[in-house]
């Protein structure tokens, strides 16, 4: 039987770090009502073809059309629009991600179509004092948002509907709005960027093996975390892994790609038990350093006679449920990875039969109940005559989705043997 892999997408709770972000999924804010309290990022469609200079009368076009953009507050960006309102006396202060993904316009240059009367460029500073009686924004000045590659991020804009001069103090407090901003839209790419590569270090496709099925998936709390599963074939089977480093972020991130890699650097040739008591040596050092360990499930399946050898380092979070509906826990086996510098690691055997079900999971899904071990029977309550791993990981990930809140990564990994 064919096996399979579910890994999904892990959702990006904050679009702008895109920096080329979807126009239909953020608002522009009322550009004529004083104090507005509405969307602090804007995007609108953007001819990437055109010259940099092209996206100023996008972004002026974006504020005065209500209703050709969406938009939605940013939580970050709040306290920094509501202040920009406040310095500068000014109804509408948005950060605009239309013309995201420029080169850094230097100097910022002020298209002549757009009528009224330009201040000279100020650091960057894009300024129209007056725009003429007819203009809906009087008023407009804007400060790109560069990243440390040079590549524009998004701007800071504020406008009104008064005509108003346009002081140097003030453009110097544009612009360090302005870094300010981008500081935070650079982070979020790096973040962005780290959490393509972690996902790219999970399973794309399992290995064949007859008679058996294999699924698993990854979900971060935040944009990169510190589970990871992994599989790959062995002569007589199959060999999988969960694990779980404690802490998330980048931090995390970083050390979950180092486990993995020692584990399958360890495993050649060797038992689990000695794959993972090898790992243990080589990561004791970096993960008790960084004042960080690391919990892991490591298992062999022999395909021929159902046989499972595993060894676990303080997960204690795998369970064996039985086509007949009872189910085991298995437990623990050893101190997690980076607590100690163990001299040996037990070896732990369970058997799966047909219909038999074994799923790995992190500490995450617990968080779906109620975070203790009490919650285990209504887990596999949800498992029982799963008819196969992918239908088992699917039933997790729903129990993720109408979870009213998942402060952990939520990771599993499910085999099963054919009925």
């Amino acid at each position: 039987m064919p096996t399979r892999t579910t890994t999904p997408s892990v959702p990006t709770p904050r679009e702008p770090a895109r920096g080329g972000a979807d126009a239909a999924d953020l608002a522009a804010p009322p550009a004529a009502v004083a104090d507005v309290a509405g969307p602090t990022v804007v995007v609108a469609p953007l001819d990437t073809a055109a010259p940099a200079a092209r996206s100023l009368p996008q972004r002026l076009a974006a504020l005065e059309r209500l209703g050709t953009v969406t938009g939605a507050t940013e939580p970050r960006f709040d306290r920094v629009v509501r202040l920009a309102r406040q310095l500068f006396d000014v109804p509408t202060a948005t950060v605009s991600l239309v013309g995201a993904g420029e080169p850094a316009p230097t100097p910022m240059v002020v298209p002549a179509e757009l009528a009224g009367t330009p201040a000279p460029d100020r650091d960057g500073v894009a300024v129209l004092e007056d725009r003429g009686p007819e203009a809906r924004l009087r008023f407009y000045a804007e400060h790109p948002l560069v990243g440390a590659d040079g590549r524009t991020l998004g701007t800071l804009c504020i406008a009104d509907t008064r005509p108003r001069r346009f002081t140097a103090d003030q453009s110097a407090l544009l612009r360090d709005l302005a870094h300010w901003v981008a500081k935070e839209l650079s982070v979020d790419a790096e973040l962005d960027r780290a959490q393509q590569v972690q996902m790219g270090l999970l399973p794309r496709e399992s290995p064949r093996v007859d008679g058996y099925e294999l699924a698993g998936a990854c979900l971060p709390s935040s944009q990169v975390g510190g589970d990871f599963y992994d599989w790959y074939p062995a002569p007589d089977g199959v060999v999988l892994t969960l694990a779980d480093v404690m802490g998330k972020g980048p931090a995390a991130a970083i050390l979950a790609a180092a486990v993995r890699a020692v584990l399958r650097g360890s495993a050649q040739g060797e038992s689990v038990d000695r794959a993972m008591l090898q790992a243990g040596a080589v990561l004791h050092a970096d993960l008790s350093g960084a004042g960080l360990f690391a919990t892991a499930f490591h298992a062999r399946l022999e395909a021929a006679t159902g046989r499972v050898t595993y060894a676990d380092a303080g997960h204690g979070l795998t369970l064996v449920v039985r086509a007949d509906g009872s189910w085991e826990r298995l437990d623990a086996l050893g101190l997690p990875l980076g607590v100690t510098d163990e001299a040996g690691r037990d070896l732990g055997e369970t058997h799966l039969g047909p219909g038999d079900l074994l799923l790995a999971f992190s500490d995450g899904v617990l968080d779906l109940f109620d975070g203790s071990l009490r919650c285990v029977p209504l887990l596999v309550g949800e498992l029982l005559d799963c008819p196969s791993a992918d239908e088992a990981v699917q039933r997790v990930l729903r129990l993720a989705a109408v979870s009213a809140s998942r402060p952990d990564d939520v990771t599993v990994v499910a085999l099963r043997r054919a009925a």
